[in-house]
Formats: structure tokens, sequence, C-alpha cells
């Protein structure tokens, strides 16, 4: 099993995980069951614990190292990548308040789930503090950080980022699809798996199309602003969204984006800044998936998603994605907190979360990894008139 991807991993547990209910529910096994939600309850514990330490561990270091880069270029690679990413955001709300109603039957299904089994025990892990006091912790400090040189107390933070990184890599990970498969043996136990899945396979279907609409946008402007032709420009970056769909990794994907790039006749200057921080600050295909599942979620659960609540969501969103762990299923870790505090989601949203972003990781990156050259584009035009 460690040898397989973490989306084959999930799908194996969640195979085995709808079976095992769907047996259980056959012939009335409650043991198993219970066995189940009680390894459920324990994990889910664990990762409410984590949460704000990840917020704290990620974010702190990720401020600091942005403040420590000067100059104008910095200034508007940040500006532009974190409006492109807002720009996704809003772009999937739009789209998701416009499609999924039509879509996805809107029902109690989570609180049907939770009412078949209980579990044998549970632990109480609580938090050392809320979602929204670490998120501010984390900002206070790590702008604070970037201002100090030499800061004693940002080399401490740096050697809990990799505390954390080896939690999150080595247990969190791991274990999240037995998590997944236990929350899956639940939702079968049931009766609701046939309506989850078919919600899902229709919010696949937009996702990945609003993806690639989102690639042509932002090339589209960039064409117009740099005078070159978008469709030209989309086909010199072909082979970083398709390593990148491969490596799972923006920053293992740099190398083939900077030769991509190169094509669309941008500046060394320009890439050897751009491309490297796009990777670490832009993600608009991973807020696209966000903020599209987390409102098919929502839906699923009777909740109508609204854009008083979807906006301060997105743009804590932004800013969080900035944090986002370099490993497989990274990003929905670090969007854990925000998903909590701001949309109320619980033991079993929340894993539904992880899955669902699993399963498209390759090509949310390859979003990110592609649009990055389309930042590069306009950042230069812009530089340029300045």
């Amino acid at each position: 099993m460690k040898k397989l991807s973490l989306i084959a991993r999930i799908i194996i547990c969640l195979i085995i995980g709808i079976i095992l209910g769907l047996i259980c529910k056959q012939f009335e096994w409650i043991i198993p069951m219970r066995i189940l939600v009680t390894a459920e309850g324990l994990f889910g514990s664990f990762l409410s614990f984590m949460i704000p330490l990840i917020i704290i561990g990620f974010i702190i270091p990720g401020i600091a190292s942005l403040g420590n880069q000067s100059g104008k270029g910095l200034i508007v690679t940040t500006m532009v990548a974190y409006a492109s990413t807002i720009s996704a955001g809003m772009l999937a709300w739009f789209v998701g308040d416009t499609v999924l109603p039509t879509l996805i039957k809107s029902g109690d299904m989570f609180n049907q789930a939770s009412q078949f089994t209980e579990p044998y025990f549970s632990i109480e892990m609580p938090p050392i503090m809320g979602v929204m006091s670490a998120l501010v912790l984390a900002f206070v400090l790590g702008i604070g950080l970037s201002k100090i040189k030499n800061s004693v107390l940002l080399k401490g933070v740096e050697e809990l980022n990799t505390l954390i990184l080896m939690v999150v890599q080595s247990i969190l990970i791991p274990l999240v699809p037995l998590y997944i498969g236990c929350i899956f043996a639940r939702l079968s136990f049931s009766g609701e798996i046939l309506l989850t899945l078919k919600s899902f396979g229709v919010v696949y279907i937009i996702l990945f199309s609003l993806q690639i609409i989102y690639i042509v946008l932002q090339y589209i402007i960039a064409g117009i602003l740099k005078k070159d032709n978008p469709f030209k420009m989309i086909k010199n970056m072909v082979p970083a969204y398709l390593t990148a769909v491969g490596t799972q990794s923006s920053a293992a994907t740099i190398p083939v984006t900077l030769e991509c790039a190169r094509k669309n006749n941008i500046s060394e200057e320009i890439l050897g800044f751009v491309i490297p921080l796009g990777a670490t600050i832009h993600l608009a295909g991973d807020t696209i998936t966000l903020v599209l599942t987390s409102m098919a979620v929502m839906y699923m659960r009777g909740q109508v998603p609204t854009f008083e609540m979807m906006m301060p969501f997105i743009l804590m969103l932004g800013v969080t994605m900035v944090a986002a762990p370099g490993v497989p299923g990274g990003g929905v870790m670090a969007a854990l907190g925000v998903l909590e505090s701001m949309l109320g989601f619980g033991g079993i949203e929340k894993p539904l979360m992880i899955a669902l972003h699993a399963a498209q990781d390759s090509f949310g990156t390859a979003t990110n990894i592609t649009g990055d050259g389309a930042i590069a584009a306009i950042v230069e035009v812009i530089l340029k008139k300045k």
C-alpha cells in the first residue's frame, strides 16, 4: 500500500469501506460498524487537535519568508497571484451557485448517517486554541518575524514547521485513506451512499471543465496585455501541465515550467523570480476545487452556501493556500482550519473534502502550474510599464 499513490489508496479504502458497510447492513452486523466508528472518532479527534498546529507551523514561516524578499517584483507578483486565486474562487462560486442546486438533491444525509451507530468509546483531544485564534496568531507572528533579521524565534518556528510536516506526511496522510474508508462504510450502512457518489460524479465534471476554462481565461488576459496569441501561449505550456499531472508537485515541475514559459518570450529575470514564487503562492486550481466541492457538500447536507458566507471563505482561503505544504493532499490539509471555522465542517464533511480534493490533486496542481506562465507574462507587462 505504501508504494501506491495517495489517490489509489483512498480509492481502495473507499471501495472496501462501501462494500463492508453494505455487508454489515445486509446482515445487520453492528459490532464491526461500531469498531469502525470508534476508529473514525479517534482519528477525527486527533485531526482536530492538529489543525491549529498545522496553521501555526505552516503559515508563520510562509509569510515570514515572503517578507524577507524585497522589491517591486515581489509585491506585484503577490498581488497578481492573489487576485488570480480569488478570481478563481469567485468563478467557482458563481458556477456552483448556478449549476449545483439543480444537480444535487439537498438532504440530511449526514444526520441520518450518524444515527445508526455509536462508538464504543471516545477520547477527548481538545485543540490548544481555536482555529481563528491560530490564524490571527500566525499572521501577526509571520508579519512581525519578516521584519526581524536573524530571528531566533523564526528558526524555532521553522523547526516546528519541519516537525508538523513530519506528522502530516508520516501519520495524517497515510491514515487518511483508512479514515475515509470508515466514513464511507458508515454512509453505505445508512443507505445514502449511491446518492453521495452520484452527486460527487456530477461535481467532478463541472470541476475539470472549470479548471480548463480558467486556464484559458488567464491566458486570454495575458495575451491581450502582452499582445500575443493566447492559444499559442497555452500550447507552449502543455508539457508543464502534463508534468504536473504526473508529479502532483508544483515544486518538482518548476524546471519544466521555466522551459515552457521561455517559449512565450518572457524575460529570464521575470521567470527566475515569478515561476518559483508562483509555485508557492498561486493556487487557483486548488481554490476552484475547494470552493466548488465545499459548496457541493453544503448542498448535500441541506445548507445553501450564500455569497455572504462564501466570499469571506474565499478571501481567507487565498491567504491560507500560501501555507499549503508541498506534498500530495497538502492543500486541503492547510485549508481544513478555514473549512471548520468558517463553514462549520465537522467529522464527516472534512474527510469527504480530503477525498474529493485528493481525487483531482494532479489536475489542480497542473492548473496552478500552467497559470504561473500567465502570471509571469502579466507581471512582466506591469513591471515594464512601471
